[in-house]
């Protein structure tokens, strides 16, 4: 396997270690990274001895969100383009929560964004203690809309509301208490933590690892592709309001959008 834009390490005993691989820029979520993880789930699937995948990023984050030339592309784009896109992403998303594999997460620094909605299609995920997230698009007068569907099977409806709107950043803590990771740990600990998560899958059967797996998203909250079509057109709508417009321009300028209150 060989990615532009990911690195992929086959260690002992059948554990993959996938490496978002653009620390210069924080791993933000480039067109070329979400066509790479896609083609990663689709060639993990038809490897033989895969027992666990782990998911990190290189450098001081493990993921920013969306990369700053794709969404100065989206701003220019037409309607059609900005769906195909969001097409995309949504497919990326779509083929790493249905990864037959176990998805173990290590997050450290900030997962923001759609960095935040790769967290939420890992099967588990473990933050360090210092690790920030947020579902800021509503800052940029956008919405959380791709990402939507996993993010809200992963906390719930009630609980997801709590964070999905704000735009808030929050912390560890607050992550785990919402179940959007399931164990915090000090930053020295993580590779141990993450160790421990893929230790009791070493001793199971892959193939009823891969059953169970399939059948707890059968049983979950359903994502089915009305669901994903939906959340691609509220993107795109939301694309064409001027708030969007404005809210893109001001973070694109490094100033603040007109909506935002200096004492917030």
């Amino acid at each position: 396997m060989s990615y532009e834009t990911l690195a992929v390490e086959k260690g002992a005993h059948g554990v993959v270690t996938l490496t978002l691989n653009r620390p210069e820029k924080r791993n933000a979520l480039s067109a070329a990274m979400i066509g790479d993880l896609t083609r990663f789930a689709a060639e993990l699937n038809e490897e033989t001895g895969v027992r666990a995948v782990v998911l990190r990023g290189a450098g001081e984050v493990f993921c920013a969100g969306g990369d700053l030339g794709w969404m100065k592309a989206q701003v220019e784009a037409d309607r059609a383009t900005r769906m195909d896109e969001a097409r995309k992403l949504a497919g990326m998303l779509k083929a790493l929560n249905e990864l037959q594999t176990p998805l173990i997460g290590a997050i450290h620094g900030a997962a923001m964004g759609g960095g935040a909605g790769l967290v939420s299609v890992c099967d588990v995920a473990v933050a360090t203690s210092d690790a920030r997230f947020g579902f800021t698009e509503t800052r940029l007068g956008l919405i959380p809309a791709t990402i939507g569907p996993y993010v809200i099977a992963r906390l719930g409806e009630g609980r997801a509301l709590r964070v999905f709107m704000s735009g808030r950043v929050f912390g560890s803590e607050e992550a785990a208490s919402l179940g959007l990771v399931a164990r915090v740990v000090e930053p020295s600990s993580l590779d141990q933590a993450i160790r421990e998560e893929v230790a009791p899958y070493l001793a199971a059967a892959p193939g009823a690892v891969a059953r169970a797996k399939a059948l707890a998203r059968r049983l979950g909250s359903a994502i089915d592709e009305t669901a994903i079509e939906v959340s691609i057109a509220a993107l795109a709508d939301c694309w064409e309001t001027e708030e969007a417009r404005a809210g893109i321009s001001a973070f694109l300028e490094k100033r603040s959008p007109p909506w935002a209150i200096a004492s917030a």
